[in-house]
């Protein structure tokens, strides 16, 4: 497992919250591509659609630039990261105790996903 080749694909200001993303992406994480499209397009989450989108587009681009086989790939690591934060401005917020003010943080993720294509010695592994 020296030299694996890997696809990288990233997709960034993402208007969800990290917290919330890691938990579809943690469900996915080592599966195959397409058991992992499978899983992402039924589950009720609001960040599957994004993720679907990501690993979808990581899958096309591994076949496309790369003539790599899309049966033959698998998630090798994903992971949501924090994005910028966004205030809303001027008057979003809410009133908190002894008199001060706090304002409402919108939160966005970076999510990066990496593929890998499965050698036959992997299959035995797990």
């Amino acid at each position: 497992m020296a030299d694996t080749f890997e696809v990288k694909a990233k997709v960034r200001h993402v208007q969800i919250s990290p917290q919330k993303v890691r938990l579809v992406v943690d469900v996915v994480r080592g599966k195959d591509a397409q058991e992992a499209l499978n899983i992402l397009r039924f589950m009720p989450h609001k960040a599957a659609e994004p993720v679907y989108k990501l690993v979808q587009s990581a899958v096309a681009n591994a076949e496309q630039n790369y003539g790599l086989e899309a049966d033959e790939l698998y998630i090798s690591s994903i992971f949501a990261d924090e994005g910028s934060r966004r205030r809303k401005a001027p008057y979003g917020g809410r009133f908190a105790g002894r008199g001060r003010f706090r304002p409402i943080i919108r939160r966005t993720s970076h999510i990066t996903v990496n593929l890998a294509e499965r050698d036959g010695s992997d299959y035995g592994d797990s």
